[in-house]
């Protein structure tokens, strides 16, 4: 299945999203008047390469068809109150940071880097993705991503590969990224492959596939990380899980293991037998105040490596309804004698602005 998207991806260095320009061989070198390199043109069709120092400046609007790829030694900036809007055809559109390659994406609360689509909202050749990749260093910078909103992502290269809202291969802890949103996209919000790039303030909204995801080895820390989703009656389609999280599912003692520190997560979904927060693969994980509703199944573990790596953990958590185990190692009982953790069948939020009412921290326009 093929779909047109918007997508951020960092990738052992960083990739983002691409796009169209007016020179079918681009490669963006120059210097403009900012100090940012070549500065393009309001409206322009960005594609092709950046090799160097390339701005999208404050407030102008441009349009995306196929790929802009950041090449190692070059740094797309984007400035505050940027769009960037993928064209309706049958070209996936998508921004890529290579390793070595950076990206600078600074919004403002009020003014935030707007990623979408000419058509909103349909699952079909309009959406837009980008991907980030880091590398092997722990301590890699692949650049800054700040009060961004990508709305309609996703894109499915083939059934293990896919572009999300933001997906992340490999990044290092010296990229920041923080105040950034994944709404109404076509697979997972974000997702996370390795690295140990550390997220804060992160809103992902009825996206259909998992609003967080992580696998091979990501240990990384997450802070105010929100998921809700609208309820299918009205969204037009289902949503899966709230956080998927894996390992690795080929080998699940694979090293790096999973092992990222989450504090303060608001999870809600859209009813249904789906699950919340889905632990397996051998992941380990340690949750701090997550308070997770919506799901018939609030939180699911499996596989023995993640249900031992459980017993011996810690996590403040609160769901609606107990705990499921697939292997009877960590269960229901384990869970509820963590006196921190809880069962309140009341717990539950009528509309994603009362989450809003509890978070501060998403005040400003960069939230939809």
């Amino acid at each position: 299945m093929k779909w047109k998207f918007y997508s951020l991806a960092f990738v052992a260095g960083m990739s983002i999203l691409t796009a169209c320009s007016s020179d079918d061989n681009n490669d963006n070198d120059g210097n403009g008047g900012n100090g940012n390199g070549n500065e393009i043109e309001n409206g322009t069709i960005l594609k092709g390469t950046i090799t160097s120092d390339v701005t999208l400046a404050a407030g102008n609007t441009y349009k995306l068809s196929g790929e802009y790829i950041v090449e190692e030694g070059g740094t797309l900036h984007i400035e505050e109150g940027v769009k960037i809007i993928a064209v309706y055809d049958d070209i996936a559109d998508y921004i890529l940071v290579k390793q070595g390659g950076k990206i600078n994406a600074v919004g403002t609360p009020d003014k935030p880097i707007v990623m979408t689509s000419e058509k909103e909202g349909g699952k079909g050749s309009s959406e837009i993705g980008g991907a980030v990749y880091g590398g092997n260093d722990d301590a890699d910078n692949s650049g800054t991503l700040q009060y961004i909103r990508l709305e309609y992502t996703g894109f499915a290269f083939d059934e293990e590969h896919e572009a999300n809202g933001i997906s992340f291969y490999s990044v290092g802890n010296g990229t920041i990224v923080d105040h950034c949103q994944a709404y109404k996209g076509s697979d997972d919000g974000f997702e996370f492959f390795g690295g140990s790039v550390n997220v804060s303030n992160l809103v992902a909204v009825s996206c259909s596939a998992a609003s967080f995801d992580w696998t091979e080895g990501w240990n990384g820390k997450g802070t105010n990380l929100v998921a809700y989703q609208e309820a299918e009656s009205t969204l037009g389609y289902d949503c899966d899980c709230l956080m998927e999280c894996d390992n690795n599912g080929s080998n699940n003692a694979a090293t790096p293991v999973a092992h990222p520190v989450l504090k303060n997560l608001i999870l809600v979904g859209n009813g249904g037998s789906k699950q919340g927060i889905r632990l397996r693969a051998g992941t380990e994980v340690e949750i701090d105040n997550a308070k997770v509703c919506g799901k018939g199944q609030p939180l699911t573990v499996e596989t023995a490596l993640t249900e031992n790596a459980l017993k011996n953990g810690t996590s403040n958590i609160t769901l609606t309804s107990e705990l499921s185990s697939k292997e009877g190692i960590y269960t229901h009982a384990d869970f509820i004698a963590v006196t921190s953790n809880k069962v309140d069948a009341n717990l539950s939020y009528s509309s994603f602005e009362d989450i809003r009412k509890e978070c501060s921290w998403m005040n400003g326009s960069w939230v939809k």
